[in-house]
């Protein structure tokens, strides 16, 4: 019955903004867009919906409960991180590996919490 995560919200000052920084930054594209609200779709079909949102952003660590971040998963670690690097965005931290799998952790346009993670070997 319960199929799973169809998408993903985040809410944002500049919807559309953040949507194109997805674009321009991770490879995704704009699926679906209505009344301010934008779909953006990565290459594996996974999809976030970016929708206006009201008031300040909460401050929040990586530790701050609640959903803490978005992980994009990479078939080459190192390429991607040169990617990345190279459109400046903020890093949390250097990379590093942990059980064989390698991530580092960054911000998107709006300061949400990403991390890119090549694992050695897929999740059971």
């Amino acid at each position: 019955m319960f199929k799973g995560l169809e998408h993903t919200a985040i809410a944002s000052p500049d919807p559309r903004n953040l949507a194109e920084w997805y674009v321009n930054h991770l490879g995704f594209h704009i699926n679906f867009e209505y009344a301010g609200n934008y779909f953006v779709k990565a290459p594996n079909g996974s999809l976030l919906e970016i929708i206006p949102g009201e008031g300040p952003p909460p401050s929040a660590t990586l530790k701050t409960p609640g959903i803490r971040h978005l992980a994009i998963a990479v078939d080459d670690f190192d390429a991607a991180l040169a990617e990345i690097q190279s459109k400046n965005v903020k890093f949390l931290g250097e990379p590093y590996e942990n059980q064989g799998n390698r991530l580092v952790f960054f911000e998107d346009g709006d300061g949400n919490f990403l991390h890119l993670i090549h694992r050695r070997k897929p999740l059971p």
